[in-house]
């Protein structure tokens, strides 16, 4: 099929292409941007240092070409552009292991071309793609699982320096990180509050990561990580329980489920916490699709949001902002 550049096509055929997308994910997951600064840079080179077929491998080059992230031709070479060293390793955005299809979010992302089945029948669609659910997924591949909390930690450890400044969280004394992963966003905030405490509490894997990141930080004094689950009994007591980026990973039936557990924990002296996107939806409505074909998540809007906290008997208590996220605070009617 030609390429459209006229009315008929243009912008919202550029917007729906499929083979431009694709074409960037290949060339993350194969790392071909970090390849060609390095000094790989024909296509001749480049297909035996990624074991692809010569022809097709030239022919994708030659597209990323046209797509503005490479530069040149197979003859004499290809550069990356600065569009394209947006998919080297060392940039701080972590973009290249986002688009990975063989790691945890880029094959997750695989799923949305089932955006119909869901649309159709309110269901996730990555069972649909994979035959079991992302979180089961996840669980059965330790290499997708290790891409999963990387990204995740990468990601928290971005906002963590927003959220630390977003909320006086030193008037708490003991701050428990409930799904807290490596312990990013903890350590961050402790940091920034030298009289708070704080606790991670997560899977086994996370908080052997966290234990070993709070240790480095020098912060064993201060912090520690517990393994458990939220969907079961937290550690009781705390001034606060911090959901960062979590509720958004499960329907409204868990998402209230973990809430309740917070709830329980936090007791009516306590406070739960809740940072993540709210109300901004240059970035809300992508990322709901994403949560709800993931794992039929939501991306809450403060209205949903209140909603859901009312039924573990909460209310917001207070919404500030944090960067680009937000950190709502919850409490018990009192």
């Amino acid at each position: 099929m030609a390429e459209e550049t006229t009315a008929r096509g243009g912008g919202l055929w550029a917007a729906a292409d499929l083979v431009t997308p694709m074409a960037i994910r290949v060339a993350a997951t194969l790392r071909l941007a970090d390849h060609i600064v390095a000094g790989t840079r024909t296509a001749e080179a480049l297909a035996e240092m990624v074991r692809a077929d010569r022809d097709v491998l030239g022919r994708l080059l030659d597209h990323l070409v046209t797509a503005g992230v490479l530069s040149g031709t197979g003859a004499a070479g290809y550069e990356v552009t600065e569009m394209g060293r947006h998919l080297c390793d060392d940039r701080p955005e972590g973009l290249r292991s986002v688009l990975d299809v063989e790691g945890a979010i880029g094959h997750a992302e695989l799923s949305l071309v089932h955006l119909l089945h869901t649309v159709r029948t309110g269901e996730p669609a990555f069972p649909q793609q994979y035959g079991l659910a992302f979180w089961d997924d996840l669980s059965a591949d330790d290499g997708r699982a290790e891409s999963f909390d990387a990204q995740m930690g990468a990601r928290l450890a971005a906002h963590a320096p927003a959220v630390a400044g977003g909320y006086p969280w030193g008037d708490l004394g003991r701050l428990v990180d409930v799904g807290g992963g490596d312990g990013s966003m903890l350590i961050t905030i402790l940091r920034a509050h030298p009289g708070l405490r704080g606790t991670v509490v997560d899977l086994p894997g996370p908080v052997r990561r966290a234990g070993k990141a709070i240790a480095a930080a020098g912060l064993e004094h201060r912090a520690d990580a517990v393994a458990g689950s939220f969907f079961d009994e937290l550690p009781a007591g705390a001034d606060g329980y911090l959901l960062s980026s979590i509720l958004h990973n499960w329907n409204d039936e868990a998402a209230a489920r973990i809430l309740r557990r917070c709830a329980d924990a936090a007791s009516t002296t306590g406070s739960v916490f809740v940072v993540d996107y709210l109300d901004d939806r240059s970035v809300q409505t992508g990322g709901d699709l994403r949560m709800l074909c993931y794992f039929g998540g939501r991306q809450h809007t403060s209205a949903q949001l209140d909603e859901l906290a009312a039924g573990a008997g909460l209310e917001i208590a207070s919404i500030r902002p944090a960067g680009r996220m937000s950190v709502v605070e919850l409490r018990a009617p009192r």
